[in-house]
C-alpha cells in the first residue's frame, strides 16, 4: 500500500480563534486506538469543547469528540476519552510554565493527517474579553471594506 503524502484536514476549531488570542502554536502527535484512526479517516471529529491539560509532565487532550467507528465491535473506543499527546520535553516544559500564568490555556486548533499520521495543532492562548472580540470583528470588517474599495478602483482603471 502506498504511503499517504501531504496534509488532510479532519476537523478545525474556528471558535478558538474567536474566543482566544493565540500566543504560540505547536504540532503534536496523538496516541490513538485502531477504531479511532478509522473513524478519523472517515473525517469525523469535533474539537469544540476540547482542551489540553498537563499532568505529571505529560500532555493530555480532553473533551475531543471522536465518534465510534460504525463497523467496530466490542473493541470500539469511547467517544470522549482523554488522549495522550506526543510532544518534546522542552515543548511540554515551556507549555507548563506558560499555562500556569493567569488567563492562559492550551486549546486544540485543528486535527489532521500529515503523511499518514494523526496530528493535532494546539495553541497556547489567552482568553479574550467581550470588547476584544468586538474589536477583532470590527477590524475584520474594515479590512474587507478597504479591499472592496481597492478592487473597485482597480476595475475602473482597467476599463
Amino acid at each position: 500500500m502506498a504511503k499517504e503524502k501531504g496534509r488532510k484536514l479532519i476537523a478545525q476549531n474556528k471558535k478558538a480563534r474567536h474566543d482566544y488570542l493565540i500566543i504560540d502554536t505547536y504540532e503534536a502527535g496523538l496516541v490513538l486506538t485502531g477504531t479511532e484512526v478509522k473513524s478519523l479517516r472517515q473525517g469525523r471529529a469535533s474539537l469544540v469543547d476540547g482542551f489540553v491539560q498537563l499532568t505529571d509532565h505529560e500532555a493530555w487532550l480532553h473533551n475531543v469528540h471522536v465518534p465510534e467507528y460504525s463497523q467496530g465491535t466490542w473493541t470500539n473506543h469511547s467517544a470522549r476519552r482523554k488522549r495522550k499527546l506526543l510532544l518534546h520535553r522542552e515543548e511540554i516544559d515551556k507549555l507548563e510554565s506558560k499555562s500556569q500564568e493567569t488567563g492562559h490555556t492550551i486549546v486544540p486548533l485543528s486535527l489532521y493527517f500529515k503523511d499518514g499520521r494523526a496530528k493535532i495543532e494546539i495553541a497556547l492562548a489567552k482568553g479574550k474579553k467581550e470588547y476584544d472580540k468586538r474589536q477583532t470583528l470590527r477590524e475584520k470588517q474594515d479590512r474587507r471594506e478597504a479591499e472592496r474599495v481597492i478592487s473597485a478602483v482597480r476595475r475602473k482603471q482597467r476599463a
